[in-house]
């Protein structure tokens, strides 16, 4: 797999090896060997999948420690705007995202560590999504900021009257405003399944 860099230290983007022939094609999307030399050591512990139709914006969402999350995300068919925004507060790159397009034809996943918040938007009719995490759900944990914060400068590539909002993800608070976050000093990988970072 060739690993991407992004502008945020530690966001990254994976383009498996994907082999085609007559019959189709074939990929590996995910080798643990593979992840843990090239990205990070991570143990992923859960594996979840949605689909939602054109329009929805999920997120942006996080878990707070001891539950916080890494994720490893891609799509099995359909376009998403993927985003990952820091939200560490001592961070050169606090407030800043990275947005990727992910499809089913491109094959590309996107990898969130620890630290920061997570959303998409669907660009196609419908589209089906999957992701990997390294902590189980915890709902007493959930944390979020405002999907539609002007702050952030997030172009989710959805006209403003065409998207599609849970009730919870209607009423989360500005980046600016938000009640907790985490810090940039603070290692939420330390005494947690993981490892040292390797880019």
């Amino acid at each position: 797999m060739e690993v991407r860099n992004t502008p945020i230290d530690g966001v990254v983007i994976i383009e498996p090896r994907i082999f085609r022939d007559g019959r189709g094609y074939f990929f590996e999307s995910f080798s643990e060997r593979d992840f843990s030399s090239l990205v990070r050591e991570v143990n992923f512990v859960q594996d979840n999948e949605s689909r939602s139709s054109y329009g929805v914006v999920r997120g942006l969402h996080f878990q707070k420690p001891p539950f916080s999350q890494s994720k490893l995300v891609r799509v099995v068919s359909g376009r998403v705007l993927d985003v990952a925004v820091d939200i560490r507060r001592g961070s050169p790159t606090f407030g800043r995202h990275v947005a990727v397009e992910l499809s089913g034809e491109n094959h590309l996943q996107f990898f969130i560590p620890r630290g920061f918040a997570h959303g998409f938007a669907v660009l196609s009719d419908e589209a089906v999504f999957q992701y990997k995490c390294d902590s189980f759900y915890a709902p007493q944990s959930e944390g979020a900021i405002a999907w539609d914060d002007p702050d952030l400068g997030i172009d989710w590539r959805i006209p403003p009257d065409k998207v599609v909002l849970s009730e919870k993800d209607r009423c989360h608070s500005r980046l600016s405003d938000a009640e907790w976050l985490f810090d940039y000093g603070t290692d939420y990988y330390s005494g947690q399944p993981g490892g040292q970072e390797k880019i």
